[in-house]
Formats: C-alpha cells, structure tokens, sequence
C-alpha cells in the first residue's frame, strides 16, 4: 500500500483532520495527504514542528527514558500528532482545534507499521 493511500486512510477517518505527512528528522517530506479545505500551511508547520520533533528525540536519547513514540502539540487553532515510524522517520497528522485528537492517536498508531513496511 503506497504511502499516500495510507495517509488518506487517517485523514479521512479522523474528524477534523486536514492533512497528514510522512518525513524525516531533517524536514524532507517523503510523501502527505492534505484535503482541499485545509486553513494551514502544512508544508511549513509539518517543517517547523519536524525541527522541534528533532530536539525532542535530542531530549529524550540524552536521558536515556527510552524510544521517542509519540508527541502531540495543541494549541488553540491545532493539533498535531506525532508518530514515531523508526529511528529516522515519523507520521505527522494534522487536525483541527475541535477535531478528534484520541481517534487521530488511534489511527497513526494502527498505521505505523504499514508505513514503516513502506519504507522498506
């Protein structure tokens, strides 16, 4: 199954989503699925939080706590949810301040490890 199908399977399952990206720690999108009403740009809040995402795995590697899976960040407007796939790439899912956020955490942690088999 090619990324983006996977991507439109979370989109379109979680209430609120607008867009979701596969990438790595240095910023480089792989592949996304973004719906056509979408009020963000995606290109460069998925950009943005991939370089917070990278100091977070930083934090949590110096303090040996275990593997990074999951970080999500809300604010009043947003939520996005991260999903670790392995050691070099993550699912982003992007959704609306009103949308679903534990139906969005449900769907990215079900569709990992199709991803990761992706990356193959």
């Amino acid at each position: 199954m090619p990324f983006k199908d996977i991507l439109q399977t979370v989109v379109d399952s979680v209430e609120g989503a607008v867009g979701a990206v596969v990438m790595g720690y240095d910023g480089i999108a792989i592949d996304d699925f973004v719906k056509k009403e979408n009020p963000f740009d995606l290109q460069l809040l998925t950009a943005e939080y991939a370089a917070v995402l990278k100091e977070v795995k930083g934090t949590v590697e110096v303090l040996k706590s275990g593997l990074l899976q999951e970080v999500s960040i809300n604010t009043e407007l947003s939520i996005a949810i991260a999903r670790v796939i392995n050691e070099d790439f993550f699912v982003l899912l992007v959704i609306t301040g009103g949308g679903n956020f534990g139906k969005g955490r449900f769907y990215l942690r079900r569709e990992a490890p199709k991803l990761a088999e992706a990356l193959q």
